[in-house]
């Protein structure tokens, strides 16, 4: 069965499939799935299948992977849309993030999609992960029916992501008045900078995630000025906030403009941390079988999910977006019966 999803993987890997141009891909997963007697729907370029029997009087588990890559890696020493299989690894661009992941979930739904299972399985391969658009999974969620959990899969090295940790980018722009240099004239509004940036280090909030510690903010970028002897009006600055279930991303930005003097704009609020409950029956199943927890470092389509999820699945994050990315052979095979009994441990 293995060799059969090595080549769907290697028929993925050798047609580009860069965020928002995932089309092809996208049919290429529709047709196999037909092709095996699974009715699909396809939103946009994303695929969906159901189990036999689905009903609205049952819970529906979600299996999601996605099948769009990132640009390839410019350090890359072979073709990175020429699949080779080496030493019992498959190298080409997505192989590991996160074409082993996706066809190891459909291999296990195809196992188990005409089993009596107390859920309905609801299989979720999509597109626009790698860039957060809004034609991926949140598309997807606008049209399906209710989704109750899912099972995300990542490269983790088939550990089990309990929680993720939100991201929010800030645009900040401190105000000063312009005036000469050499005279003292003028605000800085570097300096005024400057000071909302220490205020952004002392920063305490008054919850703290008992998951994930505390919320991580970071000064990444700084702009300011047009020449040496006149004082910036004007200095921009970049914050990375990455939050966690303690608070809403809406309440942290709302908490970090009321601190600072600079003027504060998030570029979105969507992406939010990802938390479960360790009593949830997801977390149940993988405690039942031994299966290592972690909070992962590293976002997906979870932080999307209104619902309890967990993210699992085969390959390394490291190796994700770097050059002559692979996944073995024995990984994917590993995941396959992982998932599968994962699932009937629900």
């Amino acid at each position: 069965m293995t060799s059969e999803y090595t080549s769907l993987l290697s028929s993925l890997i050798a047609t580009p499939s860069i965020s928002r141009e995932e089309g092809q891909t996208a049919s290429i997963i529709e047709s196999w799935l037909n092709s095996h007697g699974v009715e699909t729907e396809r939103i946009a370029n994303n695929i969906v299948a159901r189990s036999r029997g689905y009903s609205p009087e049952k819970p529906t588990l979600m299996l999601n992977s996605h099948h769009d890559t990132v640009k390839p890696n410019a350090g890359y020493t072979r073709d990175p849309f020429v699949p080779a299989i080496e030493n019992g690894r498959l190298y080409g661009l997505g192989s590991n993030d996160a074409g082993g992941p996706a066809v190891a979930l459909m291999a296990a739904f195809m196992r188990l999609k005409d089993k009596e299972l107390p859920f309905n399985l609801l299989l979720a391969i999509t597109a626009e992960e790698e860039c957060s658009g809004v034609n991926g999974m949140r598309l997807l969620l606008k049209n399906i029916e209710p989704v109750d959990m899912a099972i995300v899969g990542e490269p983790t090295g088939m550990k089990c992501a309990v929680g993720e940790r939100g991201l929010m980018v800030l645009d900040c722009m401190a105000h000063g008045k312009s005036g000469h240099a050499a005279r003292k004239e003028g605000v800085n509004a570097l300096y005024k900078a400057l000071d909302d940036i220490d205020k952004l280090r002392k920063l305490e909030f008054e919850r703290r995630s008992s998951l994930m510690g505390d919320i991580n903010i970071n000064v990444t970028q700084i702009n300011a000025g047009t020449q040496h002897n006149v004082i910036p009006a004007e200095c921009q600055f970049v914050v990375d906030v990455r939050t966690t279930d303690a608070y809403s991303n809406e309440e942290t930005l709302e908490i970090i403009s009321n601190a600072i003097d600079a003027d504060v704009k998030a570029r979105s609020t969507h992406l939010r941390a990802s938390a479960i409950d360790d009593s949830h029956r997801l977390v149940k199943a993988i405690d039942a079988l031994g299966i290592e927890k972690f909070i992962s470092p590293t976002m997906s389509d979870m932080t999307l999910m209104p619902f309890p999820s967990i993210k699992i699945g085969p390959g390394d994050s490291a190796r994700s977006h770097s050059a002559d990315e692979f996944i073995g052979l024995d990984e994917i095979e590993q995941a396959i019966e992982t998932y599968t009994k994962l699932i009937l441990a629900i």
